[in-house]
């Protein structure tokens, strides 16, 4: 008889070198068993002492302490937070955690859920008698309801939730709750009402996003129905793509192009960022309609759309250029009538002799190189013009007033895109332009000391206590909580210091060596 020998299970400190991590395939099915039911083991008992961390954290952030007065958060505009935690509490946890604010939102309220209403949930997941997402579906269940009623539902169903799937959980859950407390239900009801809002999601495919809208249930339906009813009309008349792109279709149409609906009308605003490589078929490299990737074939479609492919302006919208050196740190932003000038008015000869292998006809203080990028029509010029002192492109100068200049506004939004607070995604056209620096304080109206904030961390910036920002010259933002924890946000087209854009294979067409980022879910609209 033979005996085969196995390697030890793993223990001790977590391994730095995964090179170094054994086979798992050698191991006895057993044992491979046995470990992942140790690890959701563990994942319980991390999230129930993850609670209690969040829990005394927000005990040390107390409402109390919260302006009170001019600059106080109007209630209503958004439905976050939790009473008696400081508003600013739910910003500093996405910052420690790495996370969204949503998701920040949801591990704060059901920490609070689990201490005051599901105590009994709380051991048993400390203690890895259940798992992580079945004590989840209980706190997001009955959360609404008095702790009296959370109590009886929880000694009812604590015993047998490892026997019940997540789902089946949920729904014994909400079973049992509505025939004790049905006012909690209508609660909830409301309660979800409050936070009901549009949501737009990047899909698995470049190109697609998915726009989610939270509906009552009957608004839903209906919406659905009608939607169906037309798209089978067309199906009707002959149109032969399938039913299920049909209503796609149909959605989208009755969204952007609204009937007698008594609604004024209004226009899209869509910031498209492209290469002139892929605008003119030389590149694969993707582009971005607000913030989402397409690829390029879409991007040119798009653009002929609006009739943006020659870089003209677009009737009803505005072309920016931006000047961005090899690291990708913006140089200047220039409009196509700063383009038309042909570079410097003081240097004539200059303007001549880079004009005929300068497309921008524009003065580039790169001697390295630079690329030419356009938001709303990003151009990408390989030339290097002959260097000049001349402020012909640069950053705006600064302004002695507290208001930006346009130049200033057109120069930070096209720099930072979005919201620059750690996991934030708000647009640019959503967020304000702060100092970084408050004006009060010496701060210059200044393209180095400005950057965009949405309204929210804007505030808390401006008004939340032990907060530290500061801005370097490449628009690199460092943001440390009164915790001591740091983040910083770059840019999206700024490459981080020593990253280099690998350089293409011999013959191969021009790639994008820096794909635009993927903004975080966007759950932090402006207070008021």
């Amino acid at each position: 008889m033979t005996s085969t020998a196995y390697p030890p299970r793993p223990r001790g400190p977590v391994v730095e070198d995964w090179s170094e991590l054994p086979d798992r395939s050698v191991w006895p099915h057993e044992w491979l068993a046995d470990e992942l039911q140790a690890l959701q083991r563990r994942r319980a008992v991390d999230a129930a002492e993850e609670a209690e961390l969040i829990l005394g954290l927000a005990a040390q952030r107390p409402a109390s302490a919260d302006p009170d007065g001019p600059g106080a958060r109007r209630p209503g505009w958004t439905a976050d937070g939790e009473p008696g935690v400081s508003e600013f509490f739910l910003a500093e946890l996405s910052v420690i955690l790495n996370l969204g604010r949503g998701t920040a939102a949801h591990r704060l309220k059901r920490a609070l859920t689990w201490r005051h209403k599901l105590p009994r949930t709380l051991a048993a997941l400390k203690a890895g008698l259940i798992d992580e997402r079945r004590a989840d579906a209980l706190a997001d269940v009955l959360a609404h309801t008095c702790a009296d009623v959370a109590g009886q539902v929880e000694a009812a169903l604590l015993s047998e939730a490892r026997d019940l799937s997540v789902y089946r959980l949920r729904d014994r859950a909400g079973a049992l709750m509505l025939q004790l407390d049905s006012a909690a239900a209508e609660e909830r009801r409301q309660e979800a009402e409050r936070t009901a809002d549009v949501h737009l999601h990047p899909s698995g495919v470049a190109g697609r996003a998915t726009l989610a809208v939270d509906l009552p249930t009957d608004e839903a339906a209906e919406c659905l129905d009608l939607i169906d009813q037309l798209a089978r009309m067309l199906k009707a008349d002959g149109d032969p793509r399938p039913i299920g792109q049909l209503r796609a279709c149909v959605h989208s149409a009755l969204i952007r192009r609204p009937a007698d609906n008594g609604l004024p009308l209004v226009a899209a605003n869509l910031r498209i960022t492209a290469s002139l490589d892929s605008l003119t078929g030389a590149s694969s490299a993707p582009g971005e309609v607000n913030g989402l990737p397409i690829t390029a074939a879409h991007l040119r479609e798009l653009l002929a759309r609006v009739a943006a492919l020659g870089l003209t302006t677009p009737d009803g919208g505005t072309l920016t250029y931006a000047i961005t050196g090899p690291d990708g740190r913006l140089l200047a932003t220039m409009t196509p009538v700063d383009l038309a000038r042909r570079g410097c008015p003081d240097h004539p000869d200059d303007a001549t002799a880079a004009g005929d292998g300068d497309r921008s006809g524009a003065h580039k203080r790169d001697d390295a190189g630079t690329e030419v990028e356009a938001v709303e029509g990003e151009a990408v010029d390989d030339e290097v013009a002959e260097a000049c002192s001349c402020p012909v492109l640069g950053p705006p100068p600064p302004t002695h007033a507290y208001a930006p200049t346009d130049r200033q506004r057109a120069f930070v939004t096209t720099r930072d895109q979005r919201c620059r607070f750690p996991n934030c995604g708000q647009r640019t056209g959503q967020a304000d332009l702060d100092h970084v620096t408050a004006h009060a304080d010496g701060g210059a109206t200044d393209c180095t000391n400005l950057c965009c904030l949405c309204r929210s961390h804007h505030r808390l910036k401006t008004l939340a206590r032990g907060w530290h920002f500061r801005l370097t010259d490449d628009g690199t933002l460092h943001v440390n909580t009164p915790t001591g924890v740091t983040r910083t946000t770059r840019p999206p087209e700024l490459r981080p210091p020593g990253l280099r854009p690998p350089e293409p294979a011999p013959g191969s067409p021009p790639t994008d060596t820096h794909p635009p980022e993927q903004p975080p879910p966007t759950d932090d609209p402006p207070p008021f």
